[in-house]
């Protein structure tokens, strides 16, 4: 079978955990009732239709031989807080690309606060964390109503540094590290001179199965790749009860996590298919319509183990998306700082995540540069020169001069 199951897997393990955004009231323990977690119907919606439109333009880009692991939630709270320094063709852009056009910035940023103060205590048995943070070159001004908002909004913690000091690069790193457990050590080599601010998201998971495989059960299995060689992977098996569903074109099975709050959804294709085939064939209305499909019977799977670090650019994919002008001089950053010059010179996303007999533990860092647009060249005529005067259509010409001294009105 020439299918890629890894990539299925993590796409929807990761669209997953955004739809568990939907989730209402729960309890953190006996009697402690949590905030509920408050999500817009529509809000919900456009932002499953974003998961998938990345995890299309990542899959596309990266090949069929190629793993990938990849955070819409991350990424999307990351470009929410890039839109709220956008203003113009440039915020209209982000916001289309994140499918957030149909509604207000307002409605999008309060739910973006209901999900950082909610979300990571769905359910007690899964670890779920969720930070910000904004850095910033200590001689650039920052908006702050920008600061104010990030802050209220994203509970981001924002810190002016010395960019020329080596050192802040180790502390970004560190910070990065400290938010995933150390699963993500590294996020930036260093820092250019036209660096003036990164925004950055950390998102850490961390769930046992709710029905855990047996260690023992666990097998060496002829996996088959996209090119049709096979190579050995540790299989582990599983026959129980299951949330699934049988479609034309693949098997989806449903494996939750701790009190059943958050789950990963496996889509196997049918050997006369593709894993990227099939995330390409995917939308937000098919996610939708299979969670009503899936219903509960036994199964007997088979998951291979993995674990994978991954790190991806997304300048292209997101331009791809609908928002280009961001990253050219074009942009409209002027809410960051109101005397604009700048744009978004790159978001990338590095990743990690572990699947055993056990559980799950995933990791990703989203961050976003923004850079100074270098100054318009100037050809100032402020030294000697010389000058053409010609007839177009049929290239004569009628004077040349040569200006060395623009004072002297005689030779």
């Amino acid at each position: 079978m020439k299918t890629n199951s890894f990539l299925t897997t993590s796409t929807l393990l990761i669209a997953s955990l955004l739809g568990a955004a939907s989730c209402q009231n729960q309890l953190v323990g006996p009697g402690q009732p949590v905030g509920q977690v408050r999500v817009s119907a529509p809000f919900a919606s456009q932002t499953t239709d974003f998961a998938f439109d990345f995890a299309k333009q990542v899959s596309q880009r990266e090949g069929i031989a190629k793993n990938t692991f990849v955070s819409p939630l991350s990424l999307h709270m990351a470009l929410g807080m890039i839109l709220n320094g956008a203003n113009s063709q440039t915020a209209e852009e982000i916001q289309k690309t994140l499918k957030l056009d149909a509604q207000t910035l307002a409605d999008a940023n309060a739910t973006y606060q209901n999900l950082m103060t909610n979300l990571p205590a769905v359910d007690p048995k899964v670890t779920l964390a969720l930070a910000n943070s904004v850095w910033y070159r200590n001689t650039f001004q920052v908006a702050t109503s920008f600061q104010d908002l990030l802050r209220e909004s994203f509970k981001a913690e924002i810190s002016a540094q010395n960019f020329d000091d080596p050192a802040t690069v180790g502390n970004i790193n560190g910070w990065a590290s400290q938010k995933t457990n150390g699963k993500i050590p590294k996020v930036i080599d260093q820092i250019s001179s036209d660096n003036v601010m990164f925004l950055m998201n950390a998102l850490y998971f961390k769930g046992d199965w709710k029905t855990q495989f047996k260690p023992d059960e666990t097998t060496d299995t002829p996996f088959t790749l996209a090119s049709g060689a096979t190579v050995n992977a540790r299989m582990m098996r599983l026959n129980t009860k299951l949330r699934r569903a049988f479609k034309a074109n693949y098997t989806a099975f449903e494996l939750p996590y701790g009190s059943d709050k958050f789950a990963m959804t496996v889509l196997l294709p049918t050997p006369t298919t593709t894993a990227d085939a099939l995330i390409q064939s995917l939308s937000g209305n098919d996610w939708t319509q299979l969670q009503k499909d899936m219903a509960e019977g036994t199964i007997d799977i088979g998951l291979p183990k993995f674990t994978l670090n991954y790190e991806i650019k997304l300048n292209d994919a997101l331009k791809a998306m609908g928002m280009p002008t961001a990253f050219t001089d074009r942009a409209d950053f002027t809410k960051i700082n109101p005397n604009g010059r700048l744009f978004l010179s790159f978001v990338k996303q590095n990743t990690f995540v572990a699947v055993d007999e056990k559980g799950t533990e995933a990791a990703a860092v989203t961050t976003g540069g923004i850079s100074v647009t270098s100054m318009p060249a100037s050809y100032i005529c402020d030294r000697p020169f010389a000058f053409i005067i010609h007839e177009k259509t049929s290239g004569t010409v009628l004077f040349v001069g040569k200006i060395a001294d623009p004072t002297q009105t005689a030779p």
